[in-house]
């Protein structure tokens, strides 16, 4: 019983994780508002990558690729609503991780949840994007659609688990409660 109990995943790496990528959003949605003005772009090493990196200071109101209702006031509302659900439900699913990959991944889920949905929706009104890059004919787009570090937590905690579904063989942990541990094992 003793074993099952230390096969469990610590939790806490996630809070880190989930801290981590708060702090670098955060941060880098401050210089850009500081630094460069809206809805301009400014090319990134532009002798050696031509248009390909840009940064461009843009507001969104909406979700992903500007998704988003008729009124900014109930994008507002609802985004914030929905993040907080959403954060209620990856807590509990952090709860019942079964390895390591399942806790990076929900930590970069939060911390790119809190970061863009609530933190900037809650200050701000809206999402501040800034990374912009022009993948070759990806689904059709002239551009990729600008983006920030938040949404590139939340695209790599994706992977992560996907991964981790395909790939990864997890036996769930049986939880035990304390008054059923046997003291002679200890």
């Amino acid at each position: 019983m003793i074993s099952e109990l230390k096969d469990k995943p610590k939790k806490y790496p996630a809070f880190i994780i989930m801290a981590i990528v708060i702090i670098l959003d955060q941060v880098t949605k401050i210089l850009t508002r500081a630094f460069t003005l809206e809805g301009h772009s400014y090319p990134v090493l532009q002798n050696i990558f031509g248009d390909t990196f840009r940064f461009t200071h843009l507001r969104n109101t909406g979700a992903a690729f500007s998704i988003s209702l008729s009124n900014p006031a109930w994008n507002r509302v609802f985004f914030v609503s929905a993040t907080v659900l959403a954060v209620v439900f990856v807590l509990y699913l952090l709860r019942h991780a079964t390895n390591k990959i399942q806790v990076i991944a929900f930590g970069l889920v939060l911390g790119g949840a809190i970061g863009n949905n609530l933190i900037d929706r809650l200050f701000f009104g809206a999402v501040t994007d800034f990374i912009d890059v022009d993948f070759p004919n990806i689904f059709g787009l002239e551009r990729w659609p600008v983006f920030n570090v938040a949404d590139s937590a939340i695209f790599c905690a994706m992977i992560l688990l996907i991964i981790d579904m395909l790939f990864i063989k997890s036996t769930p942990v049986k939880e035990v409660p304390p008054n059923e541990i046997n003291t002679k094992e200890l």
